[in-house]
């Protein structure tokens, strides 16, 4: 079975940085676009990167382009969010996901999910 577990989540003050993992097992994902989804409390879940599987593509949420920045090794199987210069409203659980092709804000592409990982940002 495929599984995608994340990690790296936490507690963290504004302005402060987080690297988030997530390690997929039962799937090599050299193939495969990876993304990452947020879900705030009250608030639907929402796009926020993901990555071709060349690594050419790399889509952001405006809300976190320029702060946040998606990698993959794919040697690891393993993708990664570093998130910088992080704000309260980026508080939320994250997800990575696998699929066949990348996500967007308006329409997922999602074969697997994750299990999320919550990240809280001070103020």
């Amino acid at each position: 079975q495929v599984q995608l577990v994340e990690s790296g989540g936490g507690l963290v003050q504004a302005g402060g940085s987080l690297r988030l993992s997530c390690a997929v097992s039962g799937r090599t994902i050299n193939t495969y676009a990876m993304d990452w989804f947020r879900q705030a409390p009250g608030k639907e879940r929402e796009f926020v990167a993901a990555i071709s599987p060349g690594g050419g593509h790399t889509p952001y949420a405006n809300s976190v382009k320029g702060r946040f920045t998606i990698a993959r090794d794919n040697a690891k199987n393993t993708v990664y969010l570093q998130m910088n210069s992080l704000k309260p409203e980026d508080t939320a659980v994250y997800y990575c996901a696998i699929g066949r092709i990348v996500s967007t804000p308006d329409s997922p592409r999602v074969d697997y999910w994750g299990q999320g990982t919550q990240v809280t940002v001070s103020s």
